[in-house]
């Protein structure tokens, strides 16, 4: 099962670009276009899998990707933008691909927020990186967003702990939010950067980052890897640089 490769063997293009978007107080995006060498393998790679809802609360299904191709993709990261990002040994990853399939209004009120990815305990020592290569042509199907907490820390925190306890009601009467994807900023959180999707177009950044899909006017919600908003996403914790 190896469709995600070329005609020689290679899974990404060693000829793509790597252009840089910054965000806030030092902290960049990595933008790598052209990334694979043959994206419609990934697709087709992603219509013979069984994709399914996952255990946490991504809002669509997920297809977790086998190990030999986990770790060329690990390796890409390694190679491409980890020292960028400031980590140095990689510790453990997981790459998926992921479908949206859920409309705004059946959104739990942990899904109307944007998020950051832990995927260990939260230490100051580990780099939580992130990457998203968009598999689809149509750049409607949204890009992704960062965004900067408007409050403090405490409250924060406070609301976001609500929103994974509270049903969607008592959350929307305590908060002043309603349902439906994050898009611009909110008296919560301030949008400072988007970067625009585009076909087989990688980013890599800090996953500690709050960010979010694009997905306030996204209205195409197939469970088909031809059609729907079909990404690969990878999850790496790092060791930090020392500073």
């Amino acid at each position: 099962m190896t469709e995600w490769l070329d005609a020689s063997g290679r899974c990404f293009n060693p000829d793509a670009s790597v252009t840089t978007v910054p965000l806030w107080d030092g902290h960049r995006c990595y933008v790598i276009d052209d990334a694979l060498a043959h994206p419609d393998g990934m697709i087709a790679w992603g219509c013979s899998g069984q994709f399914a809802v996952p255990d946490y609360p991504y809002p669509g299904l997920v297809l977790d990707a086998p190990l030999a191709l986990a770790q060329l993709v690990a390796d890409h990261f390694s190679q491409q933008v980890r020292n960028r990002l400031g980590g140095r040994r990689l510790i453990n990853f997981q790459v998926r691909l992921s479908l949206v399939t859920t409309p705004p209004a059946e959104l739990a009120p942990i899904q109307w927020q944007c998020h950051r990815d832990r995927l260990i305990t939260q230490r100051d020592d580990i780099l939580r990186a992130a990457s998203v290569l968009y598999l689809f042509r149509d750049p409607a199907q949204g890009g992704t967003s960062f965004y900067r907490p408007r409050q403090s820390e405490e409250l924060t925190d406070r609301m976001l702990d609500d929103s994974t306890s509270l049903s969607p009601a008592e959350f929307s009467a305590r908060y002043g939010l309603q349902p439906g994807y994050m898009g611009e900023s909110n008296p919560y959180f301030e949008r400072v950067a988007q970067v625009p999707a585009r076909w087989n177009r990688m980013i890599v950044y800090d996953g500690g980052l709050f960010h979010s899909a694009d997905l306030e006017r996204f209205s195409s919600f197939s469970a088909d890897p031809r059609v729907g908003r079909l990404t690969l996403n990878g999850f790496y914790n790092c060791r930090r640089n020392a500073r």
